[in-house]
């Protein structure tokens, strides 16, 4: 050991316990933050778009005082709505923004949180990194301190930016909800944090921390179903309704941020008695072996040992998705009156054909731009197991590597088409009608969903450190289709998606040729991708 060395580490061992704990926090935390250079700012960008642009969306769908007092009326009669938004309690332009946009831009907080958390900590043990890390002069606390700041800067641009678009409609109520959205943030990057070290797996910790928060928008969901004003049991015990009672620009309940903040207290608690609990690439609950023969002797069957939790875990929120939006079917007509706004939107989205064909297809739109984040997530699957080196021994053997990718490959495409043929099902049996045309509605949004996938395989094969980028992609995709037509976006602009050129189903004409055209170009897409994947080094 060098002098400089001897004496660096003499000054680490001679740092009080507390200050060794998180040796090297900035230094890590500037890693994180750059790694994360892409992905953070398309999250808080996509997120942050979603609610300022919506005050305008409303004010032209309601424009008068009459028009939204008339919208709250209705709320409180259409219970499947109100499971879907949630409740209206005040109709000012501000109220009716916290209403239509303020629970999905928590989700959307809670799943850039959990997923910058987990890559940071749990996924930075599985690849080995952390253990290479840890050798230097870094704390044992370090690591999940650095993942916790990088998760609350990102929600404090959030935040910010929130609070400064929304500031004209009023300050305080900008606030609380910025406040709101950024707090269900970091509350889920907390509960990540623990369950990354309950697990020995990166990915099941992001399944695992998913599936609590698909649980508290159930439970929301159920809760405000049965009450109009938030009161319902159910709601309080999900973190999504404490956001909601927070009651942004109607008479906030700035104790509901406390609820909120304690609990993200709370759990950073644990979170960090159990780091200081366990070896480095440890966990609580190890992972239980499996078979070493039968059903894994192929490169397919290891691939959908691998990913059947998540084919499962999408398979059944398609289907629940799928009964809630066709039960909601027939109260869109009620809902949408004679505002004339409103219907050209939901024709914008879902064609001309009537207004409830029109619904339908602009809420199986939505179903399929959801979908292509499930296709991102599985291709994706790939790098990860290059990363973690759990590739390369599969690939020592007799398995070439095309072989090994189409296993991937047919779990993320062959499993885009199950779960929406699931969405028709369930869409269909909430609506009780026209069977047949949902569930053609549904498929044919696969060749956008599978061009999407195409474009994260060439990015897998070509770019693999750039493979992140594909859910830019995605983001992109997303929030054209789902603000675009709110926004009056031109055609052109709208046409750069590919589900921008799907037929408008049902009621609409099937045209064939896009739809042909799609698949091809998702098909060149894939080929391209496992050609550069062929002949590259693996990561």
């Amino acid at each position: 050991m060098t002098a400089t060395a001897e004496t660096a580490a003499g000054a680490f061992a001679a740092r009080p316990g507390g200050s060794r704990q998180l040796a090297g926090t900035g230094t890590l935390l500037r890693f994180a933050l750059r790694r994360d250079r892409v992905l953070i700012p398309v999250w808080v960008a996509v997120n942050a778009l979603m609610v300022l642009s919506m005050p305008g969306t409303i004010k032209g769908l309601y424009g008068t005082a009459a028009e939204r007092a008339d919208l709250m009326r209705q709320m409180e009669t259409n219970a499947s709505l109100r499971a879907l938004v949630g409740p209206v309690f005040d109709d000012s332009l501000g109220a009716l923004t916290a209403w239509r946009v303020g629970l999905y831009a928590g989700a959307l907080a809670a799943v850039m949180s959990l997923l910058i958390v987990v890559r940071h900590t749990r996924d930075e043990e599985e690849s080995g990194r952390q253990e290479v890390v840890a050798s230097g002069m870094v704390g044992r606390r370090a690591p999940l301190t650095a993942a916790l700041l990088a998760a609350a800067v990102a929600n404090a641009v959030l935040a910010l930016l929130v609070f400064a678009g929304l500031a004209g409609q009023g300050t305080a109520g900008a606030l609380a909800l910025g406040l709101g959205i950024a707090g269900v943030g970091m509350l889920f990057a907390t509960m990540a944090a623990i369950v990354a070290q309950l697990t020995e797996s990166a990915r099941l910790a992001r399944g695992l921390t998913a599936a609590v928060l698909g649980g508290a928008f159930v439970l929301r969901a159920a809760g405000d179903s049965a009450t109009d004003d938030g009161s319902s049991v159910l709601t309080w015990v999900s973190p999504l309704g404490w956001l909601e009672n927070v009651r942004a620009f109607a008479d906030e309940r700035w104790w509901a941020l406390l609820l909120i903040a304690g609990a993200t207290v709370a759990q950073g608690a644990v979170a960090y008695g159990l780091a200081g609990r366990r070896d480095l690439g440890m966990s609580f609950l190890p992972t239980r072996p499996g078979p070493a023969a039968g059903r894994l002797r192929t490169a397919g069957a290891l691939a959908w040992r691998l990913q059947r939790g998540s084919v499962l875990g999408w398979s059944i929120g398609f289907f629940a998705a799928g009964v809630v939006y066709g039960g909601m079917t027939e109260g869109a007509a009620d809902l949408v009156g004679d505002n004339e706004q409103a219907r050209e939107i939901i024709e914008r989205m879902g064609g001309q054909a009537g207004l409830t064909d029109a619904f339908v297809s602009a809420m199986v739109g939505m179903l399929g731009l959801i979908a292509a984040l499930y296709v991102v997530a599985s291709v994706l699957r790939l790098g990860g197991e290059e990363t973690s080196g759990r590739a390369e021994p599969v690939l020592a053997g007799a398995v070439g590597r095309l072989r090994w990718a189409a296993g991937h490959l047919v779990i993320a495409f062959g499993g885009a088409a199950l779960i929406m043929l699931l969405a028709g099902l369930g869409f269909a049996a909430g609506y009780g009608q026209d069977f047949g045309a949902i569930l053609g509605a549904c498929l044919v949004q696969l060749p956008a969903v599978w061009v999407i996938g195409g474009a994260a395989v060439l990015l897998h094969g070509l770019l693999p450190r750039a493979a992140v980028a594909a859910w830019a992609v995605a983001g992109a995709v997303l929030l054209l289709g789902w603000v675009g037509p709110a926004l009056d976006v031109p055609q052109t602009v709208l046409d750069v998606s590919p589900f921008g050129h799907l037929p408008k189903l049902p009621g609409g004409e099937m045209n064939w040729s896009p739809v042909l055209v799609l698949v091809l170009i998702a098909g060149a897409l894939v080929g391209a991708g496992l050609v550069g994947l062929r002949r590259r080094d693996l990561t």
